[in-house]
């Protein structure tokens, strides 16, 4: 065969949109170093955040510099999906990257809390893109049938966070320098090489067809939803401290208030143009998954919130030892996920799966309700695996059930859509949960001090500063064990609270219709869409 018709045969395959498995493990490589930006990022803070404050003088607004994060990569994420229908995935992605490299480059040179808030405002405006892009171009260029085949690299890819990130964070926090420079600093600096290598390579290898969408860029909408959810986000993140009645919270209300239902407004208006176009949530598929999607962010995050603080204070681990205490819910999310993927792949069944995620993960949660003080560390990682098993039979599904039923023009806006409302969820679960640990935890250490025939002694005196747990390590044994017990107990009600949560959720799975799985990729029902609009027209 002639190189003219080689090359004509190698490009046939990305026109129709079928490309082969080299192809898609080409692609792979790309996004799979973009989502390992973003998941080592969020695990690599957790055991580095106590020394980065200090180091910084910013303790007790250390919070800033997470809320910030937050609030652009949330705000971010729909806007990702629906410019990338739009313009194409690949240039939406090396924005992504980009605006990540700029953020950590930025935030590994800050030079006060108030700057690392900032740059990592930054970095939030990358990491809004790299996780729900990625998951989009995996819809474009695999079908429902075999995609579950490939997302399990992405669940690899969390793995290796979940164990490298503690470890690593924890390493940097505990040098004083590294080559020369303060050791914290190389918890955002170690992004740069990768980022680097990762726009080296998407620039390579993501090369899928597009075809550009002629449509007005929805400003006003974005401009309304982060109106509505700033306000919002904040709030779930300083209102235990501002007190949830008070002024500031109340104005934060209102004006969330206001934003969201301009927001909707808005996206009447602007119809098929709209950042999340209302008319996907007429899809009974769309609308309910997404309600599923909240509330599991809710609970699974709450979950996630509570355990470390169970290790930490409750077992006295360090932050590093509690989170490689949490492997084993890691290894049951791996498992899960890309067991019931390779079984959705063979039988194009989905539906049990989310079914029996979302029991699994509520039982588990009940079960944690159980724990207290001497609950043995290996009885607590068996029901850590139960969650696990339960999360990763959930991600996976509700995510592949929402690409089912979208149409392929729509594939970024309805996969950053899971994305964007179990981040929402998960705002929402931590702050209602910290609310009620920190609104019980007070009066439990009481009760548990009267019961050891001990005096009370309010919160906040005697040496009892519940925002700082650290002076439970100088207290007399007799002391200290009524304060682990009012913590245990505490936590246990956050836990129930969460399993409650989850059954409504368990409740709504039930009504999910399961749509048949295609054997046609994102792009090829796109270029058959193409080709059968000519005729669609000339037919009227």
């Amino acid at each position: 065969m002639s190189d003219q018709a080689t090359a004509a045969a190698g490009e046939a395959a990305p026109r129709s949109g079928a490309l082969s498995h080299r192809q898609i493990l080409t692609i792979l490589s790309g996004l799979m170093l973009g989502m390992f930006l973003a998941a080592l990022d969020q695990t690599i803070m957790a055991s580095a955040m106590k020394t980065i404050a200090d180091q910084l003088h910013g303790q007790t607004i250390q919070a800033w510099a997470t809320t910030a994060y937050l609030i652009t990569a949330t705000i971010s994420t729909p806007l990702y999906g629906k410019l990338s229908d739009i313009f194409g995935r690949k240039p939406m992605y090396l924005t992504a990257i980009t605006f990540f490299l700029v953020g950590s480059l930025l935030s590994g040179i800050a030079t006060s809390m108030y700057e690392l808030a900032a740059f990592r405002a930054v970095q939030g405006l990358g990491a809004g893109g790299l996780m729900s892009l990625a998951l989009a171009i995996i819809a474009d260029i695999t079908s429902p049938l075999e995609r579950s085949r490939y997302t399990g690299y992405f669940m690899g890819i969390w793995g290796l966070s979940s164990v490298a990130g503690p470890l690593v964070g924890g390493m940097f926090a505990g040098f004083d320098t590294f080559l020369g420079i303060t050791g914290w600093r190389w918890v955002f600096l170690i992004n740069v090489p990768i980022a680097l290598v990762a726009l080296a390579v998407v620039s390579r290898v993501l090369n899928v067809p597009h075809t550009k969408v002629p449509q007005r860029i929805d400003f006003w909408g974005a401009g309304t939803l982060t109106v509505g959810l700033v306000p919002l986000l904040i709030v779930a993140e300083q209102g235990r401290e501002w007190g949830w009645g008070s002024g500031a919270s109340i104005a934060m209300y209102a004006t969330g208030v206001i934003g969201l239902v301009a927001f909707v407004f808005v996206e009447r208006l602007m119809g098929d143009a709209a950042l999340l176009p209302m008319r996907l949530f007429k899809r009974p598929v769309f609308a309910l998954t997404n309600v599923i999607n909240f509330i599991m962010g809710v609970g699974m995050f709450g979950m996630m919130m509570s355990l470390p603080l169970y290790l930490q204070i409750v077992k006295g681990a360090t932050p590093t030892q509690s989170g490689l205490m949490t492997l084993p819910m890691t290894f049951g999310i791996l498992v899960a996920a890309m067991g019931s993927g390779r079984i959705t792949s063979k039988t194009g069944r989905y539906r049990i799966f989310p079914i029996v995620g979302l029991g699994a993960t509520a039982a588990a949660l009940f079960l944690f309700a159980q724990i207290g003080t001497d609950t043995a560390l290996w009885q607590t990682m068996l029901i850590m695996l139960l969650a696990g098993i339960g999360l990763g039979l959930c991600m996976q599904s509700l995510l592949l059930a929402i690409q089912a039923d979208a149409p392929a023009k729509d594939m970024g806006v309805a996969t950053s859509s899971a994305t964007f409302f179990r981040s929402i969820g998960g705002t929402v679960g931590t702050a209602v949960f910290l609310s009620i640990l920190f609104g019980i935890v007070a009066d439990r250490i009481s009760a548990a001090r009267a019961a050891a025939g001990l005096p009370a002694i309010p919160a906040g005196a005697g040496g009892f500063d519940l925002n700082n747990t650290e002076f439970i390590n100088s207290l007399p044994p007799r002391d200290a064990r009524p304060v682990l017990d009012g913590f245990a107990s505490s936590l246990d009600t956050v836990f129930m609270v969460g399993g409650i949560v989850v059954l409504v959720a368990f409740a709504l799975i039930w009504f999910l219709k399961e749509v048949p799985l295609s054997n046609k990729s994102g792009l090829q029902r796109a270029a058959e869409n193409d080709e059968a609009a000519p005729v669609a027209a000339a037919m009227h």
